[in-house]
């Protein structure tokens, strides 16, 4: 049995990740930026069909050595929400329609406790829905992984890695917030 403390502790980072969502389907990207802690690191490796048995150590590609769909931090993630919100960006003219869906929300690590919590590794699965002008639709569905760090009565997101559960992209641009 898991002390109360803990399922209180859930719930508070439910809120959190389903207000974040909420906040990016609104458009309110300057009010998500202030979730982001200014030693963001954001992350989003290729994946690779490998062979059986190579999965753990190739699968994916790793963080600051080679390509990958997105290793950015706090500033290049301001810039891109900077260049959306000019309307003249090539790939958001009109803004898509994006719904952010998480579930399966797990708390991995509790540091120092979960009465006392300062920060937090939590994994959970999304469906990022994404539909342009008037015939384009495309459904992301994967994994993530967070670190969160308390910052007065609220958290912050100092690391994400997203893991797609394609290694072939469909979408034309990736103009969108994970």
């Amino acid at each position: 049995m898991r002390p109360l403390a803990w399922y209180q502790l859930r719930e508070e980072i439910e809120e959190f990740l389903y207000f974040e969502a909420d906040l990016l389907d609104q458009r309110r990207f300057k009010e998500w930026l202030d979730l982001l802690a200014e030693d963001l690191v954001y992350f989003m490796p290729m994946r690779r069909n490998v062979k059986f048995g190579q999965h753990a150590e190739r699968e994916n590609t790793k963080q600051g050595e080679g390509i990958s769909w997105f290793d950015e931090d706090k500033w290049t993630l301001g810039k891109r929400v900077e260049q959306v919100l000019t309307g003249v960006h090539y790939a958001e003219e009109p803004l898509s329609r994006v719904t952010h869906m998480v579930s399966n929300v797990r708390l991995l690590d509790v540091r120092p406790s979960a009465e006392d919590a300062q920060e937090v590794t939590v994994g959970c699965r999304f469906l990022v829905y994404q539909n342009r002008v008037e015939y384009e639709n495309h459904t992301f569905i994967g994994r993530r992984t967070d670190e969160l760090r308390r910052v007065g009565s609220s958290w912050q997101i100092v690391r994400r890695e997203i893991i797609l559960e394609q290694n072939v992209l469909l979408a034309k641009n990736l103009s969108i917030f994970f």
